[in-house]
This record gives C-alpha cells, sequence and structure tokens, in this order.
C-alpha cells in the first residue's frame, strides 16, 4: 500500500482519448465553411477519424517513441556495399503510414483537395510534427512536376497515393511514393543563385549526371528528390529518384543527419553527387527557381498549418491544466490573470488557423483543374509569404507561455511540451527565414499589382464591422503608399499585412468576441507586449470555454 504522504491529488488527467478535429470549433468550423455541402460529410467522417487516431493514447506513445529514438544513418550494409539508408523506429513508419493513408498526400485536382487535406494535416501534425516533413514535400512536389507532363505521368500518381510502402524500389513498382527536396548549399543558404552543384546534359533529351552537394536535404529516406543544379543554360530544377529504372541504386551518398534542436524524429541531411548521379531535368533549363517556386509555396503554407497545429495543441494543454488544477482558492482557469493569459493564447491559435485554412481553400478555387481563379492565385501570391512569416513568428512565444501555464509540470519531458518547444522554432526557418518571407511580400508589391488588388480586396469584405480594423486597414494603405525605403521595414510591413488580414477573417466568421478581443489587442493597441495583456471588459470566459477540449 502506498504511503498515505505519497497520494496523488490536484492533477490534471493526460490530455489523450479524445477527437482532436472535432474538439478545435475553429478548425471544423473553417473545415464547414470553405467545403461544398455536397463534401462535407465525407470530410468531417475522415477527418474526424483521423482526430479520433490522433488524440488517442497509442498515438501519443507512438511520438514519443520516434523522438526518442531519433533516426540513424546506415552508410553500409554487412558487406560493405555503400547503401545510404536512413533508419527509422516503428513508431515512425507507423505515424506516416497513417498520414498517407489519410490522404495527406492527396490534394492536387481533388474535389475541396486543399482543405481537407489541410485541415488534416494540421490535425496530424499534433500528434507527432516530424513527420509532417515528407508528407509536406510529397505534396508540394506536384505542380513542379507537372511542369515535365512524361514525369508527371509516372510520380504524380505514386505521390498522390494513399499507400505508404518504405522500401526503396523503382518508382513503377511501388504503389505509393515519397519525394524530397534538396536546395540549399553549404555556401549558398537562402541564396540559391549561388549554387555551384552542376549539371552535365548526357545525350538522352532531359537526362544529365550531377556534382555537387546539398547541406540541407529533407527527407532523405524519399523514393526521389526535386533539386536544383547548375545546367548549361543556368539554374535548373532535377529530378533524382533514388532507385533507377533498372533496379540499381542511384549515386546519392549521405554524408551524415544533422543533428537538429527539434524535429528530431525526421531526417535531415548532407547529400553528395559524384559526378554520376542521373537526374531528368524538370522544366526548362535555366528556369530553375521558377519550376520549383510552386512546391516552394505549398511548402510555406504548410509552415503556416504545422506552427497552427502546435499552437493549437499547446493551447489544449494549457487550458486542460488550468481547468482540473487547483490554486490559492479555486480553479486555476477561473482566476483572473490565468484566464486572460489563456484568452491571449486561444486568439493567436484561432487567427492562425483560420489563416491558414482560408489560403488551404483558396488553393482550391485557384487549382487549374477546377477551372482557376486568379484572383485567389493573385491573393496567395502575398497572404503565403505574409502569413508564413508571422504565424511562424508567433508560434515559440506561444508554445512558451503555454508551457509556463503548466508550471514545473510543463517544464518536464513527460508533459510533451518541451517537445513542442523544441519543435516551435523550425517553420519561422524552413523555407526561407523571417527576412525571406519579409522580402518575398515586397517584391509582390513592387512586381506584381494584382496581389495587391487580391489582397486588398480580401481585407475590405470586412470593413465598417469593427472601427479599430478599419482604421488599421487605413494605417495599412498609407504604409503600402509609400515603398521608399521599404526592405529595412519590411518586416513592420509584412506583420501589419498579416494582423489585418488575420483580423478581417476573424471579424467575418469567428464568435462576435473572439473578433472582439483580437481587434482590441492585435490592432486597437489595447494590449501589451506580452500575453495575458488583454483588455479586462472583453468577454474572456467565452474566448477560453471555446478553445478547452472537453473530455
Amino acid at each position: 500500500m502506498a504511503p498515505s504522504t505519497h497520494t496523488v491529488t490536484n492533477q490534471a488527467p493526460p490530455l489523450v482519448g479524445y477527437d482532436v478535429f472535432t474538439s478545435d470549433r475553429a478548425l471544423s468550423e473553417a473545415v464547414e465553411r470553405h467545403l461544398a455541402p455536397e463534401l462535407l460529410a465525407e470530410a468531417r467522417d475522415e477527418l474526424s477519424l483521423l482526430g479520433r487516431a490522433t488524440g488517442s493514447a497509442q498515438v501519443r506513445e507512438w511520438g514519443e517513441q520516434a523522438n526518442a529514438h531519433p533516426p540513424r544513418l546506415l552508410t553500409h550494409d554487412r558487406y560493405g556495399h555503400r547503401i545510404d539508408e536512413v533508419e527509422f523506429h516503428p513508431a515512425w513508419h507507423r505515424l506516416l503510414g497513417r498520414s498517407v493513408s489519410a490522404g495527406l498526400t492527396h490534394a492536387w485536382g481533388r474535389p475541396g483537395g486543399h482543405v481537407r487535406r489541410a485541415a488534416g494535416f494540421l490535425v496530424a501534425s499534433q500528434g507527432e510534427a516530424g513527420h509532417g516533413c515528407p508528407v509536406s514535400m510529397t505534396h508540394a512536389a506536384v505542380p513542379a512536376l507537372r511542369a515535365e507532363p512524361e514525369l508527371a505521368a509516372v510520380w504524380e500518381p505514386a505521390a498522390l497515393s494513399h499507400v505508404y510502402e518504405r522500401a526503396l524500389r523503382p518508382v513503377a513498382e511501388k504503389p505509393g511514393a515519397l519525394l524530397g527536396m534538396a536546395m540549399t548549399e553549404k555556401q549558398g543558404g537562402s541564396d540559391v543563385r549561388a549554387n555551384t552543384t552542376e549539371a552535365r546534359p548526357l545525350a538522352a533529351d532531359g537526362e544529365y549526371v550531377l556534382t555537387g552537394h546539398k547541406w540541407f536535404c529533407s527527407a532523405p529516406m524519399s523514393d526521389a528528390f526535386l533539386v536544383l543544379a547548375q545546367a548549361p543554360a543556368g539554374l535548373t530544377c532535377f529530378l533524382v529518384p533514388r532507385v533507377l529504372a533498372d533496379g540499381s541504386r542511384n549515386a546519392f551518398a549521405i554524408q551524415r543527419l544533422k543533428d537538429k534542436l527539434g524535429n528530431r524524429s525526421n531526417a535531415s541531411a548532407e547529400v553528395e553527387f559524384d559526378g554520376t548521379t542521373w537526374a531528368r531535368r524538370v522544366g526548362e533549363e535555366g528556369r530553375g527557381i521558377r519550376t520549383i517556386m510552386g512546391m516552394v509555396a505549398a511548402t510555406r503554407l504548410d509552415c503556416v498549418l504545422g506552427s497552427a497545429a502546435l499552437m493549437r495543441q499547446a493551447v489544449a494543454q494549457a487550458v486542460h491544466h488550468a481547468s482540473y488544477r487547483s490554486a490559492f482558492g479555486g480553479l486555476l482557469v477561473d482566476k483572473p490573470l490565468m484566464r486572460n493569459v489563456l484568452a491571449d493564447l486561444a486568439l493567436e491559435s484561432e487567427a492562425a488557423t483560420v489563416l491558414g485554412m482560408r489560403l488551404a481553400a483558396a488553393y482550391d478555387a485557384g487549382d487549374s483543374d477546377g477551372g482557376g481563379s486568379e484572383q485567389e492565385r493573385a491573393l496567395l501570391r502575398i497572404a503565403v509569404p505574409a502569413a508564413k512569416y508571422w504565424v511562424t513568428k508567433r508560434c515559440t512565444p506561444l508554445v512558451a507561455e503555454a508551457l509556463e501555464c503548466l508550471g514545473g509540470n510543463g517544464y518536464v519531458e513527460e508533459s510533451g511540451m518541451p517537445r513542442l518547444l523544441r519543435e516551435s522554432p523550425l517553420n519561422s526557418v524552413w523555407e526561407g527565414s523571417g527576412n525571406v518571407q519579409a522580402l518575398d511580400v515586397v517584391r509582390a508589391l513592387r512586381t506584381e499589382p494584382a496581389a495587391l488588388d487580391a489582397l486588398l480586396r480580401e481585407v475590405g469584405a470586412a470593413r465598417g464591422a469593427d472601427h479599430r480594423l478599419d482604421r488599421a486597414i487605413r494605417g495599412l494603405l498609407v504604409e503600402l503608399a509609400d515603398l521608399e525605403g521599404v526592405e529595412a521595414r519590411a518586416r513592420r510591413l509584412t506583420e501589419r499585412l498579416a494582423l489585418v488580414l488575420q483580423g478581417a477573417l476573424l471579424v467575418r466568421w469567428a464568435p462576435p468576441e473572439v473578433a472582439d478581443a483580437f481587434c482590441a489587442a492585435r490592432l486597437g493597441g489595447d494590449g501589451g507586449a506580452a500575453f495575458g495583456t488583454l483588455p479586462h471588459t472583453l468577454d474572456l470566459r467565452a474566448v477560453v470555454e471555446r478553445a478547452r477540449v472537453a473530455l
């Protein structure tokens, strides 16, 4: 019998055994808002199935195992043959298989595919974020592949497949395949025009051999990679398969795996091409950046969704803890100051989710397979880098504050909060850091008038509904009217643009108490620099209750 001094009381139960999708009101409402009525029933069933799995104790355990046992590089087999493979814990394969079977690489050309897939990605990433990398890369590779119809005919069906097969084999023999990306090099980083990897054409049209290195190769266990290299006519995009059509291994030397701050379950690698690495050109020579930008834009949206997922899970954990934990004579959630903190976190989380799902809907509306909307595509051109900049920047302070809501319990690995915190800076760095995103917004403003017009139409739909939003829109227009010296203030401009867009979406679609609080604190100047500084006169109880998971 346990000693009486060791009786455990006043501890919150684990947040497991719930539906991650249906318990997230902001996300489930976004799916209803953006999907056609005839698609809703099927989508709800699919997402709820994934949500129940993600909220289960089993998936939580898989996530812990995949991070406790990170991938391991195997350069050679037992006989000394070079194999360059990455070994993962079985939990990783279970997580990845579940996400692929849920259709999280299948969006392009599917009715409502981007909204359904984005919601699923946001749900699955709350169970374990690292496995989202190959899911994201595979999904995002499709628009780049379409620049070369012959390649797309082979690789697109494999990328869209709901079947995960880990073995490396020729793509023609696999029911499904994963794709990765290798763009950056040691000397250039985000400045990919400084790449030195050389592509030498072979006799057969479109075939080349590569010589060079890549400093960051995402998902090195994949079946193929989109790679940038210098061809005779300039920087060009290539597809590099791991296994060639005859079953032999392509020359693809994995030199080492990165030892990263977070994202421990996922592998990122440095790779070398030895002059015999076979590659197939994707798009025209010298147009590599243009070809691969479709992939980059799609992965940038996944950075937004991935950060929104981390935020949502952190807020759910914080509100759950405060709903059970008593201190100073009552439940934490009923204490006015804690309620202020939780409400502020909930606002940030909902704003991120609503913005990410609106951009997914724009992808559906702009998909050429469905007729395509030029205005929606123009909106994506400016709103994706703005959202990527702002949402990913807000993720780390939010997760840190949510961790603090659990006190010392949150600082302990068993809570899961340290893993969320280590993961939180990743999406701000991945696919272009903050300065790259802010400068991309400026580039869109200067060179693509339709992008600004689409943005102003989007925020204009909410004008007249909140005086603080209206004032913020006017202030943004003043900022946009003068682009002199804009590079030095690109971050400030991008932040304001993102906040106005979030405010407009919340005013249109969120409950009044959420929109009111967001506009007061984020647009009206009635909030401080730290979370938990909302005006006390707002309906904060309703905001917190909306974010709570009911078990």
